[in-house]
């Protein structure tokens, strides 16, 4: 038996601010996307390197103001390419906690909470 990754479904409620958040300033590309029809919600796979997550205007996949954790090697570059853009909606600050990571959070437009964290040394 073998257990692979997960795919974390985070809710949206609004096709553009999403792109806007998760493409144009965190660095995502979409992979794909899907609707039954035009008129209706969007379900999307977006990607940065190892991390995938999909995206959903359907209301039955998930709730809103979730939270997860995704580890990154090179925080403090991803931290400076954030800042760099001078996004309108979000200026992420790095945080050394108590039990050994470095972490980086970010809301999104829908509250979902992304946390990009690093072990560092003890």
């Amino acid at each position: 038996m073998k257990i692979h990754s997960t795919t974390p479904i985070l809710r949206i409620f609004d096709e553009a601010k999403a792109k806007e958040f998760y493409v144009d300033f965190l660095g995502f590309k979409v992979d794909w996307e899907h609707r039954f029809e035009p008129a209706l919600p969007l379900y999307l796979q977006i990607s940065r390197e190892g991390c995938i997550l999909h995206l959903s205007e359907h209301h039955g996949d998930c709730c809103p103001g979730s939270a997860m954790r995704i580890e990154v090697n090179g925080i403090d570059e991803l931290h400076a390419e954030l800042i760099a853009k001078q996004f309108k909606y979000a200026r992420p600050s790095l945080d050394d906690t108590p039990w050994g990571t470095r972490d980086m959070s970010v809301k999104d437009p829908f509250g979902n909470r992304l946390t990009f964290t690093t072990a560092i040394s003890t």
